[in-house]
């Protein structure tokens, strides 16, 4: 029922951000449509804990923001590469065991992998990862588990 409501309030304050009307028809087209929304929903089964991952939303502030750092890192590393040359990168492929309990951990885990520039998760079978990399040192720190921590913390 949780996971319902926060749909419904989600939802609801989208069509007011992008319709603007507040007449009473207005509004009651929009809840009607809000409703039906719902409606299928249910039906086909998609609203719970990980289409609606509210436990995560007060966590993923600070998580966003030490991602951004690492991000703008990795940014500067690759564009070293660039500047001095293919002498620079040594490309490596890896597995990396998850410690993620939920698919949704998982795969915050693995797409934070992808977006760091310089490494890409190739392929997600159960806990383990597969992971490129063009520097074998982004390996190494994968394997040292910061983004991983973080990442369960996150969703605990």
């Amino acid at each position: 029922m949780r996971h319902t409501l926060t749909l419904f309030l989600t939802l609801a304050a989208f069509w007011m951000l992008n319709s603007g009307h507040t007449s009473v028809l207005m509004l009651s087209l929009g809840t009607i449509s809000v409703v039906f929304v719902l409606y299928i929903a249910h039906r086909i089964d998609v609203v719970d804990h990980e289409s609606q991952p509210i436990h995560l939303s007060y966590k993923l502030p600070g998580y966003f923001l030490w991602l951004l750092k690492e991000l703008l890192l990795a940014n500067i590393a690759v564009v070293k590469s660039i500047w001095l040359g293919k002498n620079f990168i040594s490309p490596a492929f890896t597995t990396i065991k998850a410690t993620q309990k939920t698919d949704i951990g998982k795969v915050i885990y693995a797409n934070s992998i992808t977006i760091t520039p310089g490494t890409v998760t190739v392929d997600l079978v159960g806990d383990r990862l597969t992971v490129h990399a063009l520097f074998q040192e982004n390996l190494d720190i994968l394997k040292a588990g910061e983004m991983d921590r973080r990442v369960s913390r996150l969703e605990n």
